[in-house]
């Protein structure tokens, strides 16, 4: 913790609690641009005041002894402010405020919190999560500085409106790199991760109330991208002169036909291809994010994938399926590939997820519960963000409505048709 900071000491009078010509004497505290006053519970007359000296005028004895008083409790307070540099505890005008009262707050600060978090859970969360937790950190940090002019806090200073000037913070910071400004979603998402924490507090009794019950997160629904199946046949049948531009479609295609995120397709060995219950080729594994098992049955779109690259020397000297590739990389050269098949959408990794739960399998029939068990899925309204009902989908089913009506208002059709078939 930084403890580098300006320090200020000075009486006044407060004119506006004047009586009878006397007013009451306070003392001012000063760190960085934060201040603090303390009733001293003296008065003197205003005309026996030195604003500028910031003490008592005059030669009698009770302006000595005032005086005097008054440099006892400078020096006493610049002890407190001397403590805190050498107890490395936040430096704040309320933290010299507590001592010089004989009030102790809790020793615990927002970083140590943080710090306890990411190091007693990085073997329970995993890289991108914990990631994530270090990227809050770091808004934490520069709220702290911007808006408060500090470096931490202690626990028992959070409060409601820490939280809503924190998401104030955040909605309002314009990135000084090329990203966007944050959208609400990820506000959100960092209001949850310090929630989380303060949890943590709430439970290791750092705090003694949790100062997130009275706020609610209000996430936005968001439509997830996904491709039509115009789109993944114009990607599939794609001939590309670039290599890496080609391996790059077959992965996609791949996770396309089975609903595998880029870790779990990633992490494939030729022991997750198993034979199933139909004679057909399965996948069966379990989804890193969330260690749920998984079991697909192979699509030949898939299989054809596999038997693609199973002579691949760099899939064999891993011991994978396929050739390993960083996410980022993967990522930037989808984007080559939606210019090249002008595809205008964000193509990530993920819409492939999307993709199979909707053009793939959803729109062609499949069952919401069968999609569910093999996006691996706890639970069923979380498929339901992935499927969405789409045009097709709708015109096929108002097509057949048609017909049904129709063979309710012509019932000589309806004989017709059953004669036919």
């Amino acid at each position: 913790m930084n403890t580098k900071s300006t320090f200020g000491i000075h009486f006044i009078l407060k004119r506006s609690k004047m009586i009878d010509g006397t007013a009451p004497v306070y003392v001012r505290i000063t760190v960085d641009s934060s201040r603090c006053e303390i009733s001293l519970k003296k008065r003197i007359p205003i005309i026996n005041w030195d604003n500028g000296k910031g003490m008592a005028k005059g030669k009698s004895i009770e302006i000595a002894r005032l005086n005097s008083y008054l440099e006892q409790i400078r020096s006493q307070l610049t002890g407190y402010y001397q403590d805190l540099i050498i107890a490395k505890q936040t430096i704040t005008p309320g933290a010299i405020k507590d001592k010089f009262c004989g009030i102790e707050k809790s020793g615990r600060t927002l970083n140590e919190l943080v710090e306890y978090h990411n190091s007693h859970m990085d073997l329970n969360l995993k890289w991108g999560t914990l990631k994530n937790y270090h990227t809050t950190a770091k808004y934490i940090i520069l709220f702290l500085n911007k808006t408060m002019k500090r470096n931490d806090i202690f626990l028992s200073e959070l409060n409601y409106k820490f939280i809503t000037d924190f998401e104030y913070y955040l909605r309002k910071h314009k990135p000084s790199d090329h990203q966007r400004p944050m959208q609400n979603n990820a506000v959100m998402k960092h209001l949850e991760r310090l929630r989380k924490m303060v949890t943590m507090a709430v439970r290791l009794e750092w705090l003694d109330k949790d100062p997130f019950a009275a706020f609610k997160l209000h996430f936005k629904k968001v439509e997830r991208e996904f491709l039509s199946e115009a789109e993944l046949s114009a990607i599939e049948k794609k001939n590309f002169t670039m290599e890496r531009l080609g391996y790059v479609r077959d992965l996609f295609v791949f996770a396309c036909y089975t609903g595998l995120s880029y870790i779990d397709v990633m992490n494939l060995t030729p022991s997750n291809i198993r034979k199933g219950i139909n004679g057909m080729n399965w996948i069966i594994t379990q989804r890193e994010k969330t260690l749920t098992p998984v079991r697909i049955p192979l699509l030949e779109q898939a299989q054809s994938l596999i038997d693609k690259y199973e002579s691949n020397p760099r899939s064999q000297n891993k011991g994978a399926l396929f050739p390993i590739l960083s996410n980022q990389k993967l990522n930037s050269y989808l984007k080559e590939i939606a210019d090249l098949c002008e595809i205008d959408k964000n193509l990530t990794f993920h819409v492939a997820r999307h993709t199979f739960a909707t053009t793939v399998t959803l729109t062609n029939g499949v069952p919401i519960e069968s999609v569910s068990k093999m996006l691996g899925h706890t639970n069923l309204k979380t498929t339901q963000i992935y499927a969405r009902v789409i045009e097709k989908k709708i015109a096929d089913d108002m097509v057949k409505l048609q017909e049904r009506l129709s063979d309710k208002e012509n019932p000589i059709s309806l004989n017709h048709r059953n004669k036919v078939r």
